[in-house]
């Protein structure tokens, strides 16, 4: 086994609840074993921090998963999961949700996410991926699925030594799945949707538009497939224009909107900055208008022109919208901090001149619960403005 001792202080965050270890927080390394195995880390003073993975390839050199002399084995990963699972279930929980979030979950590297009878699952660090076949031999013991299908094509894992991979890993997955969310069928695609299939994390800022839509017409850009949307025309708004750039999405937008008979949905492919400054130049507006793009900053090298991407995009909203209406503005950026986006959208109100309200600010549904100490896992943003 590896034994990590840091340099002196350094153990503060630690102790304070993160679970990461930085390679160069590192004073000593005494040991040997296989990258990915369990190493002990330990304070200058001796002090016991915890055991987690190692991976000398990455800048978090271990990762932490028990604070005691707990063994990590598979009856270890078995209780983890299943603690995460009731805790989900315990909140309402049933036909789709993330089941287990990572670090907030105490399972650095791990996603899993449920959609119905399938679980769609990532594995973003060593010490998770060469633990894969016991992981899925867990899942499939803890939740029976009918298939799980690995997601993990995503360019984090290149910082662990990892290639970028998806595939089935368990019983067979469909191209489409139907989920009940918030009382709506929504059709995900598991195998080639955003993430792992579908934006989880939005469901309760989703629902929560039955306090601003009743009657309104609703523009929702950056849709995806829909989601907003959906619940936008079952809460009674009049009518819903919902942009994308991407064809497939509007496709699935168009589908949902059949499986739920709402005939008010009016999806449209197109640039959403464009699309906006032509309603700008028709003088077109609506009642609320939702922003969910995408993350417009990945790192912290991108954060001055991420902020100016959601500054601009929603100064075209405020302008866009009646007043008396509504704006709900998200951001799904960890490296745009909550101070920032309060800042950005601060400008954008004293830049267009709109007098606005902050009605309320949200955050990820509850299975995102994140670990305290563990901000980079309380990424996602969601302002509601009222335009007066």
């Amino acid at each position: 086994m590896y034994i990590l001792t840091l340099k002196k202080g350094e153990e503060k965050r630690n102790f304070a609840g993160h679970p990461w270890v930085y390679a160069n927080e590192v004073g000593k390394i005494e040991g040997y074993d296989k990258q990915g195995s369990i190493a002990k880390v330990q304070s200058y003073e001796g002090k016991l921090i915890g055991y987690g993975y190692i991976n000398h390839l990455s800048k978090i050199i271990v990762r932490l998963l028990s604070r005691d002399e707990t063994p990590i084995d598979q009856v270890f990963f078995y209780n983890r999961i299943k603690q995460a699972n009731d805790f989900r279930k315990s909140l309402g929980y049933k036909n789709n949700y993330r089941v287990v979030f990572g670090e907030s979950d105490l399972l650095p590297g791990l996603i899993v996410d449920k959609y119905s009878d399938y679980l769609s699952v990532q594995f973003l660090t060593l010490g998770m991926e060469v633990r894969k076949e016991m992981l899925v031999e867990i899942l499939v013991d803890l939740f029976k699925p009918k298939g799980i299908y690995e997601r993990s094509d995503v360019s984090v894992r290149k910082k662990e030594g990892l290639k970028e991979v998806k595939g089935l890993l368990y019983g067979a997955v469909p191209p489409k799945v139907i989920v009940e969310e918030n009382g709506l069928k929504i059709e995900v695609d598991i195998i080639n949707g955003q993430k792992t299939g579908y934006f989880l994390d939005q469901k309760e800022n989703r629902d929560n538009l039955k306090h601003y839509v009743k009657g309104k017409a609703v523009l929702d850009c950056f849709c995806n497939v829909g989601g907003f949307s959906l619940c936008a025309s079952k809460y009674g708004a009049r009518e819903i224009t919902a942009l994308d750039i991407s064809l497939e999405a509007i496709e699935q937008v168009k589908r949902n909107a059949i499986i739920n008979g709402y005939a008010n949905i009016n999806a449209v492919q197109t640039d959403v900055f464009e699309e906006m400054r032509k309603y700008k130049k028709e003088q077109r507006k609506f009642d609320v208008i939702i922003l969910d793009p995408p993350a417009f900053t990945k790192s912290k090298d991108t954060v001055k022109a991420g902020y100016h991407g959601y500054r601009d995009i929603n100064m075209l909203a405020l302008k866009q919208i009646n007043k008396g209406g509504y704006l709900i503005t998200c951001s799904c950026s960890q490296h745009l901090s909550l101070n920032l986006f309060l800042e950005m959208i601060k400008e954008s109100v004293a830049t267009t001149g709109v007098n606005v309200k902050l009605v309320e600010l949200r955050t990820q549904g509850k299975d995102h619960a994140t670990l305290i100490g563990t901000d980079e896992a309380m990424y996602l943003k969601v302002a509601v403005l009222h335009i007066i």
